[in-house]
């Protein structure tokens, strides 16, 4: 059975950081394109960070380009989201996924492109 299981989130004030991780079991990752995603209530689904596998080629949504960090260790099989200079505004549930297919072209980035997701932690940044 393939599952991604995420660390819990958490409560910060603005401009504070916070690092989600995202651990897989049941699926090896390798070739795969992982990604961040985050859902605000009321709202849709979206894309917040993107990475290839092997030499990594990384993407970011702009509203966090410069503040977060992805990155991936395929020996542990484990993503992460870096976030610093959190604002009110990142407030939302977070999610990571995974591609069900082997990834070397052009980097996935909408929600139908990835198969495998982690259950969801809550970031809550106060003003």
């Amino acid at each position: 059975q393939i599952q991604l299981a995420q660390s819990e989130g958490g409560s910060v004030p603005a401009g504070g950081s916070l690092r989600l991780s995202c651990a897989a079991s049941g699926y090896a990752f390798i070739a795969k394109c992982l990604a961040w995603f985050r859902q605000a209530p009321g709202k849709e689904r979206e894309g917040v960070a993107f990475i290839s596998p092997g030499d990594p080629r990384t993407s970011y949504a702009d509203f966090v380009k410069d503040r977060f960090t992805i990155s991936r260790d395929d020996r542990k099989e484990t993503m992460s989201l870096q976030m610093n200079r959190l604002k009110p505004e990142d407030t939302a549930m977070y999610y990571c996924a995974a591609t069900s297919f082997n990834c070397y072209g052009a980097l996935p980035k909408i929600v139908a492109d990835f198969t495998y997701w982690g259950q969801g932690t809550q970031v809550t940044v106060s003003s």
